[in-house]
């Protein structure tokens, strides 16, 4: 089982998660804050209406800005983060983009860590560009390199760590410590981490952006993103909220709510199932490289160790190379691992990725397939079992063996391969 570091507020994160949020007395003595649903709200007098329009007002004059189901998560998202304000988005890209559009003006300079997510940079890209934003790609590896793009008009570093799809960790406090010397505001991607595992603040980040579909909400039944910011940046993510009429639903909020009830519980249990699945296969003969910060010799590790209280379940594996039948073959064994996007459920998950066009990752292995693995809530040895089982059968169907994919594909779990063609899984 996974051990925090000394230092650590393990037993304090775990009653903040089971306490925040929650008032039983506001709301006739539930436990969990009710869920809200409306546009229209009244007031009693005219006084009244009035009063809420001050700043600072706990009480909305409008559906669109909040209700006591909303505040609750941002309020205690915001304590766990340790920020000055948390604002919700409709899901977790909405959320980055939102934090860039807040911050940046026309004629800004941008500097976006090249393994960044995917739908991050085709909107920095195809929006961003247009909206006369000069966008720049950097090592975040090479700090001599990023130091030297920086520039007057360098208004946003933008930090994904570690790196989506090829899990390089950066050094966050001397990236931001470089990037606040021109007065850009530093942006951090930390869904991987959660707030229990990387205190975005205290290493020098303004903004920190979590994706809540995935461990927040924790069960892969809701879209949800959450910004929060310092002092210095919430003036300008709220009211790139506001503009541009972003609210989430409320069902979703009250998800993500629960969620954080067990987070403690669930990313321990999704560190120790991804460290021993990433141990177990980082030998076999199909395998040339396992990409996961918290093994031992993978590129960042001693950073993971240094600014990190954890891991999640999610790590990459780039494959020696292999054929298409082959590769089909692999995924046509999996009996536990869903095809599919997202992660950070209780499902594990394993899918081909395209890590290019930058992986440094993969300049010293084999250059094979890539796949991104989420280890989920199922049993630790079932899951090395199966990837063991599917990894075996794909080199046995590159030597023409074909019948192994097939008898491998059956039902030694009943009616397995049955759910997951009917959910579209394969």
């Amino acid at each position: 089982m996974p051990s925090y570091r000394p230092g650590s507020t393990a037993m304090e994160l775990d009653t903040k998660l089971a306490q925040l949020g929650r008032a039983p007395s506001m709301h006739a003595g539930m436990v969990n804050v009710p869920i809200y649903r409306g546009s229209t709200i009244l007031a009693s007098t005219l006084e009244e209406w009035e009063a809420r329009k001050q700043d600072g007002n706990p009480m909305a004059n409008y559906g669109r800005f909040g209700s006591p189901l909303s505040r609750a998560l941002e309020e205690a998202f915001c304590e766990l983060e340790g920020g000055y304000g948390s604002t919700l988005f409709p899901s977790g890209l909405s959320a980055c983009t939102h934090a860039l559009l807040g911050l940046l003006r026309s004629g800004d300079h941008l500097l976006l860590t090249d393994n960044v997510y995917g739908p991050t940079r085709t909107f920095a890209e195809q929006v961003l560009k247009r909206l006369k934003i000069e966008v720049e790609y950097f090592d975040p590896a090479d700090l001599a390199g990023f130091r030297a793009r920086l520039t007057e008009r360098t208004r946003v570093v933008y930090l994904e760590s570690p790196g989506s799809l090829t899990f390089e960790v950066q050094d966050v406090p001397a990236l931001a410590q470089a990037a606040h010397e021109v007065g850009a505001f530093v942006v951090l991607d930390n869904t991987w981490s959660t707030p229990l595992y990387f205190r975005s603040f205290a290493h020098g980040v303004d903004v920190s952006i979590h994706a809540a579909t995935k461990y927040i909400v924790g069960h892969s039944d809701a879209l949800l993103g959450i910004a929060t910011a310092n002092e210095r940046a919430w003036p300008l993510l709220q009211s790139s909220a506001h503009h541009f009429g972003e609210i989430a639903g409320p069902d979703d909020i009250f998800l993500a709510l629960r969620g954080m009830r067990t987070l403690s519980v669930r990313m321990r249990r999704h560190w120790e199932t991804g460290v021993q699945l990433a141990q177990a296969i980082n030998a076999h003969p199909a395998v040339a490289a396992v990409l996961h910060p918290a093994l031992p010799g993978n590129p960042g590790h001693e950073l993971w160790k240094r600014d990190f209280l954890g891991a999640s379940g999610l790590f990459g594996v780039a494959l020696k190379p292999m054929t298409q039948a082959q590769l089909s073959c692999l995924f046509g064994s999996f009996k536990l691992f869903g095809i599919g996007l997202s992660w950070g459920g209780f499902e594990s998950l394993a899918l081909r990725v395209d890590p290019r066009p930058n992986w440094r990752a993969g300049e010293n292995v084999e250059s094979g397939p890539l796949l991104r693995i989420h280890a989920g809530l199922e049993g630790t040895q079932d899951l090395i079992a199966d990837m063991t089982r599917a990894l075996d059968g794909a080199l046995d169907a590159g030597e023409g063996d074909r019948s192994v994919c097939v008898e491998q594909a059956g039902d030694s779990m009943p009616n397995a391969g049955k759910m997951r063609t009917h959910y579209g899984y394969r």
